[in-house]
């Protein structure tokens, strides 16, 4: 039986049509290059499973990623986005967060010269901007120091991990009057591990609709905490996961959900990136958990009490669309 049965296959090779035996290699040939592309598939899934299990996993909005995968996937989001960002900024907020960046940085005062500086230190204030690409905020504290302070002094060093968000800070700032005087800087630096920042350098150290995005926010406060000087204020202008009142909430949450990635595909041509903003405001902490965590680093929280009871943590914005956190360093 052995030795009948090869042969017989081969009389059968040969009884069959030349166009008959083309077809059958062609389909071994494919099923052949399905079977190989499928176990590259499941090779390459288990790879990054293992990956995963190796390095730790973190939330890139809904989906668990490896944390080494989340910088580059927001790294693409917010290179998709650059030039449209504020724009939809104003959609994902109602146009609201023009209002809480202006109430954002008046209540930081920008340009009065910190109480705890020393006499021989020069004027104005140092303000490291976080995540600030587009330069917004750090237009507004620039204003705020020079019309309302009457201070020339204070500068911004605006930080992001980003290029194409500086690339576009940086257009804001050649048609602003802060163009040529050397106040504002540009960084490329990962909030992480700003280690071009000295250690106690920083008065302001701010950070606005950024935080959420971040790998591993407690590194990032813990370097906030490194960079500012003794008595420097910490400041964070973030959505928030919960509204205050139940009824708006779940209004707001069928307007994110619902309208915000729509948009995003009709005006950026971009659903993916607005959902995965969408997404990442779900995940983001709730207030008293990231009060815990800016305690955590080793700030002071304004208006806490003696006995350790909080008596104003946070401010909410909007019902709690928003809300602005803020700590200080001790001196």
């Amino acid at each position: 039986m052995s030795t009948f049965a090869p042969q017989a296959a081969k009389r059968l090779r040969l009884s069959l049509p030349a166009t008959t035996r083309q077809w059958t290699c062609r389909a071994c040939a494919q099923q052949r290059a399905a079977f190989s592309s499928t176990s590259r598939s499941s090779e390459q899934q288990t790879t990054d499973r293992k990956s995963t299990r190796d390095e730790g996993t973190t939330h890139f909005g809904f989906s668990t990623v490896a944390e080494s995968a989340k910088a580059s996937r927001v790294g693409a989001v917010f290179s998709s986005v650059a030039s449209s960002y504020d724009t939809m900024n104003d959609l994902m907020s109602l146009g609201i967060h023009r209002l809480w960046k202006d109430h954002f940085v008046r209540s930081l005062n920008p340009g009065i010269r910190p109480a705890f500086a020393p006499s021989g230190e020069p004027r104005g204030q140092k303000i490291l901007d976080v995540a600030g690409g587009t330069g917004d905020i750090a237009l507004r504290h620039l204003d705020h120091a020079t019309n309302i302070n009457r201070d020339s002094h204070t500068s911004v060093i605006i930080s992001d991990i980003n290029p194409d968000m500086l690339a576009e800070g940086q257009k804001r700032f050649k048609q602003s009057p802060y163009n040529r005087d050397g106040r504002v800087s540009f960084l490329e630096a990962n909030a992480e591990d700003i280690h071009t920042i000295e250690s106690n350098s920083i008065d302001l150290y701010t950070v606005a609709f950024g935080i959420r995005n971040f790998t591993h926010k407690d590194k990032a406060l813990r370097e906030a905490f490194r960079v500012l000087k003794p008595g420097g204020v910490f400041a964070c202008l973030e959505f928030t996961p919960n509204l205050s009142n139940p009824v708006l909430n779940a209004i707001y949450k069928r307007w994110s959900f619902a309208a915000i990635p729509l948009i995003g595909q009709i005006v950026a041509a971009d659903r993916d990136s607005y959902q995965y903003l969408v997404e990442s405001i779900e995940r983001f902490p709730t207030q008293r958990e990231f009060m815990g965590m800016i305690k955590e680093a080793g700030f002071l929280i304004p208006g806490e009490r003696g006995d350790g009871q909080e008596h104003v943590g946070w401010e909410d914005l909007s019902a709690g669309i928003a809300a602005i956190h803020k700590g200080v360093k001790p001196a």
